[in-house]
């Protein structure tokens, strides 16, 4: 199934206009679903939501060349200029553009300790200080508690929130709204905030499993 062939409708509305406040510096949240159905198209709108607030954002992309990753913005904000009627895109761009920062690793290459080196080079030269971390294509069933506990410390030392992506498995379907997915269950302690994306037809719904308000499926 193709993330193109969903339509991921308003996936900030379960907090409205607190979006951009939904984690605390250091803080984590983990974005699930199944491979294609909406895990990036979810993460374009937290980072946008984000820019357009004038939030450094730092995007971290495992196994994708940084050209994709533009692109999948240049399509999320096309879509929402479409979808709202925008006449402004250009303007939206020069807006974002001085905010973000895309960084990309191969994923056997990624590593915390890689990472931090990239973030005080940025830092130390005073290049880009990310204010939220995306980091999309970590591979959850390769990752162990100790490597997750070294980027949270990171997180802090730096104080900002980061938002991961994780894909789950038909097995792991969550039926109650604090079941959650085994492919992150034994690391939920280190996640602020869970969400789940599910498919009905050709719409995606977010049900937050984790969270302030992990009783709402819309």
């Amino acid at each position: 199934m193709s993330e193109n062939n969903l339509i991921l409708k308003n996936p900030l509305k379960f907090v409205k206009e607190d979006a951009g406040h939904l984690l605390g510096d250091g803080q984590f949240g983990a974005i699930l679903a199944r491979a294609g159905e909406g895990k990036t198209s979810f993460l374009m709108h937290l980072a946008l939501d984000n820019l357009l607030r004038g939030k450094n954002v730092l995007h971290i992309c495992l196994g994708q060349p940084i050209k994709k990753v533009c692109l999948w913005y240049e399509e999320v904000l096309l879509r929402i200029s479409d979808q709202y009627e925008l006449n402004n895109t250009n303007v939206m761009w020069e807006m974002i553009l001085p905010h973000r920062f895309i960084m990309t690793f191969n994923i056997d290459d990624f590593s915390e300790k890689r990472l931090e080196e990239r973030l005080n080079d940025l830092t130390e030269q005073g290049i880009f200080f990310p204010q939220v971390v995306l980091l999309d294509g970590l591979p959850f069933d390769k990752t162990d508690q100790t490597s997750l506990s070294k980027l949270k410390a990171l997180a802090k030392e730096h104080g900002f929130p980061a938002w991961f992506t994780v894909m789950t498995h038909r097995e792991n379907n969550i039926e109650q709204p604090d079941d959650i997915p085994s492919t992150i269950s034994h690391m939920s302690d280190f996640f602020e905030v869970i969400v789940q994306l599910k498919p009905t037809g050709r719409e995606i719904n977010v049900q937050l499993v984790k969270g302030q308000k992990a009783d709402r499926v819309l």
